[in-house]
């Protein structure tokens, strides 16, 4: 769990309460199969991936600032950066193959 607030607690905490949403969205699915629940479940894992996305864009934009801004900086401090700033597009990721794969899960189980 220290990655969550390593990537960032604004992104990375959003991220999670949208992993949560989808998770609950895929037990009610299990007991409710409808067209709504599939649609609810693509629709706010996509918005997970472009949302880690959008983290990793803004963040990238002030550590662009800051090198720039700085006289000079060690390759160890650069690649920290990096690895850090990727943390909340690669959750966005994941949550967004879950999604998919409870997706896939519910149109197969569907009668």
């Amino acid at each position: 769990m220290n990655f969550i607030l390593e990537g960032g607690p604004v992104f990375m905490v959003s991220l999670l309460i949208l992993l949560i949403v989808i998770v609950i969205l895929f037990v009610k699915g299990l007991k409710d199969n409808s067209e709504k629940n599939n649609k609810l479940i693509k629709e706010i894992s996509l918005f997970a991936f472009v949302f880690g996305v959008l983290g990793f864009v803004i963040g990238f934009l002030g550590a662009l600032e800051d090198i720039a801004n700085a006289s000079d900086i060690s390759h160890q401090v650069l690649a920290g950066g990096f690895k850090v700033g990727l943390l909340a597009p690669t959750f966005g990721m994941v949550i967004f193959l879950a999604g998919k794969l409870f997706t896939i899960i519910l149109t197969w189980m569907r009668k």
